[in-house]
């Protein structure tokens, strides 16, 4: 991928002075992310039950090659290892997933030891390694056994969520300051329950904006617990896959198909979460599914508690068109290849590959979509500071005869991506921090570990960890606070 200049006006002239990279302010988080099923293996160890995720994988057909989070990069064991690998590359910030049925394994109850004292330890790591924790509590491991009783559907789930972010809150709160309750609900809903692409693989329209619901009642309960238990400098947020949408034409039917996608796929969690409403529109699209009865009085309120930070999770742009009459709209969401939509009350729209680019999953490379959100989030809530919680790419990437892992699409990839955010910065986000997608290759839900995103290359029979030439690149940026040019490493 060719690198954009550091300056736009820089000369050729090797003689000529070197523009200053551009830099960051003082503090700026620099991080990577994780998830629990995707790293930690050990699913059977001290207590630990099944999660949706683990029912998925042994479901034939759902997964690539049948894989699993099984032993996954094995973090549970080689945690401490991991740490030392993130302090050697400077980061400042390590975001991690709380497993579920690992701290609380029947979803109810009092919490399992064993698996609250891996994350005190982790937690412990990262602290004397002079790296922030910043934990999630949700990334998708719901308990098989709330499944079972209905799953985010139902509104017993949020219920049993903030017990369970009181139960975490409580004991880490003490080492852990900066909490993210969910991971991309928008997923969780609408992958899990109408698309049946992600966990548990369900594909019911009405069941997925009832999850959705409940994902955002269970975040609001969550908050309320978690102020609960937790210190006063405590920091609290949730992470959204907000889509940075573009109409594939001008005319007015686009520009339709453009606020149905903005609706189900981004302000069905801002509203509430942010405003404290649904926003009528979506209620509109979606009549012919539902009433919205689950909706209780008193809900959006419940919801819309405040927040220290939003998390904003970005990879690529979303085209969309309106669709004529009996054609079959176009699918290309990059969303997996399910049968159903994720997308209810949005039957006539369709979606496109964004021009440019492409990672190995088939995404445009395109950081004007990030600097797109934070931008629009920066006018829209100007007091809201902001994280990118989630930003990478997967490249095929293999040793050398020598053992090096040479990805340089990777370093393009997010140097790029900075850029955006620095930009956005620059035009008055409070953009706060950057994580890196992922630190470690990893399980990649559906996808197997056919994908790899991590700065770290693991070999999965050895679970033998490289860092990346991309990671080596990242280190010197995150020491400098400077978007040094990959080309110069």
């Amino acid at each position: 991928m060719p690198l954009p200049p550091a300056d736009p006006h820089s000369s050729t002239d090797p003689h000529a002075p070197t523009a200053a990279p551009p830099r960051f302010p003082a503090g700026f988080l620099w991080g990577a992310a994780t998830s629990a099923y995707q790293v930690e293996g050990a699913t059977t160890e001290d207590g630990r039950t099944a999660s949706i995720w683990d029912t998925f994988c042994r479901t034939p057909g759902k997964v690539f090659q049948g894989h699993s989070g099984e032993l996954a990069v094995d973090h549970y064991h080689r945690f401490r290892e991991d740490v030392r690998l993130m302090a050697d590359l400077g980061l400042t910030a390590y975001r991690f997933s709380v497993s579920w049925p690992r701290v609380q394994p029947t979803g109810h109850g009092p919490g399992v030891q064993h698996g609250l004292d891996f994350y005190r330890r982790l937690a412990d790591e990262l602290l004397s390694a002079g790296i922030t924790p910043v934990a999630t509590l949700y990334h998708w491991d719901l308990p098989q056994e709330l499944e079972s009783a209905g799953g985010w559907p139902e509104r017993a789930t949020a219920e049993r969520f903030a017990e369970y972010a009181g139960l975490v809150g409580e004991a880490l709160g003490d080492r852990v300051g900066q909490w993210t309750t969910l991971n991309e609900p928008w997923c969780s809903a609408f992958l899990g329950y109408g698309s049946g692409v992600h966990a548990p693989g369900r594909t019911d329209p009405v069941a997925a904006l009832r999850a959705a619901h409940h994902l955002n009642l269970g975040h609001g309960l969550a908050v309320s617990a978690l102020r609960g238990v937790l210190p006063a400098t405590a920091r609290l947020s949730v992470s959204l896959n907000l889509h940075a949408l573009r109409p594939l034409t001008p005319s007015e039917a686009d520009r339709d198909a453009v606020r149905r996608i903005d609706a189900v796929g981004n302000r069905v969690f801002l509203g509430p979460m942010l405003e404290g409403a649904y926003p009528e529109d979506l209620l509109a699209d979606t009549a012919h599914l539902t009433d919205w009865a689950f909706v209780r009085a008193g809900d959006p309120k419940e919801i819309h508690q405040p927040l220290d930070w939003l998390g904003v999770n970005y990879y690529t742009p979303t085209v969309v068109s309106a669709t004529a009459e009996g054609a079959a709209p176009a699918r290309e969401d990059g969303h997996g290849g399910g049968t159903a939509s994720p997308w209810p009350g949005a039957d006539r729209v369709g979606f496109h590959p964004a021009p440019g680019e492409r990672t190995s999953m088939g995404w445009a490379v395109d950081p004007s979509g990030l600097h797109q959100l934070l931008t629009d989030l920066a006018r829209s809530h100007p007091n809201l500071p902001l994280m990118v919680t989630e930003n990478g790419a997967a490249y095929e990437d293999e040793p050398g005869a020598d053992g090096t892992v040479d990805d340089p699409e990777r370093a393009a990839y997010i140097h790029a991506h900075l850029a955006a955010v620095h930009r956005a910065l620059t035009d008055g986000a409070d953009v706060r921090g950057y994580f890196a997608w992922s630190l470690l290759d990893n399980f990649e839900w559906a996808y197997g570990y056919a994908k790899r995103f991590g700065l770290v290359h693991v070999d999965y029979p050895t679970q033998t960890r490289t860092p990346k030439t991309s990671a080596h690149w990242y280190a010197r940026v995150a020491r400098t606070d400077e978007l040094h040019p990959p080309t110069a490493d």
